[in-house]
């Protein structure tokens, strides 16, 4: 009965091929997706002014477990992230997780830290470098829909930082600057999401619903 009270009071929204109500279910994904934005975006930062300011032994193990948190808090909000292509959406989960295993392996077979193998050795970023082309989809995809100036930014400040030091051709200051960019503009981002409303980012349900049936209509 309780049930059918709340369903009862639940608000309909009018979409572009139907109406459609959200559920708590719905609001709880847009809270997750967030709080993964807010874990990932905490991490790196901490990571990157380790690399920027101290830079010592001690701080370059500390990166290790701080990647590990950065990326499982990345694929978290994968999971709950609403895009309406499905298959762009598989896409970057699976990139995240042929990042995942490449950093996996790569912190197993060397002795070094992670950060220290990806920086020593820059075509270790065609496996790792998946990871950051999930994010990267991320930024693209709030840019293009929530018209953010801090995602706009960070779209093409990841492929050029990583791309840059895997060809050498960015000096070690310019590298310096663009990580510090991705770490501040990272952390901006994932503040103004978690304080952004909700029901924007669960999207136009209506949508969704008619995509899933042009997919099982194909099958047919």
């Amino acid at each position: 009965m309780a049930q059918l009270q709340q369903s009862q009071q639940l608000e309909v929204y009018q979409g572009q091929f139907g109406e459609f109500t959200i559920t708590q279910g719905d609001r709880r994904g847009v809270v997750i997706y967030r709080t993964g934005l807010v874990v990932a975006a905490l991490s790196f930062a901490i990571g990157s002014a380790l690399v920027l300011l101290k830079n010592d032994p001690t701080s370059v193990q500390i990166l290790t477990p701080l990647y590990a948190c950065f990326s499982l808090a990345l694929g978290v909000s994968l999971l709950t992230i609403h895009i309406y292509m499905a298959s762009l959406h598989r896409l970057l989960q699976v990139f995240w997780v042929i990042g995942s295993l490449s950093a996996i392996a790569l912190a197993v077979v060397n002795r070094e830290a992670l950060a220290v193998a990806i920086y020593t050795q820059p075509l270790t970023l065609l496996g790792v470098g998946f990871t950051f082309a999930a994010l990267t989809g991320i930024y693209f995809k709030e840019a293009f829909c929530f018209n953010r100036l801090e995602t706009k930014l960070l779209t093409p400040i990841v492929p050029l930082l990583l791309l840059g030091h895997m060809v050498g051709v960015l000096p070690i200051e310019w590298e310096q600057v663009l990580l510090g960019l991705w770490a501040v503009l990272f952390v901006v981002f994932a503040l103004r999401k978690a304080v952004q409303a909700i029901t924007p980012d669960i999207g136009d349900k209506s949508v969704f619903a008619y995509l899933k049936g042009q997919r099982s209509a194909a099958k047919v």
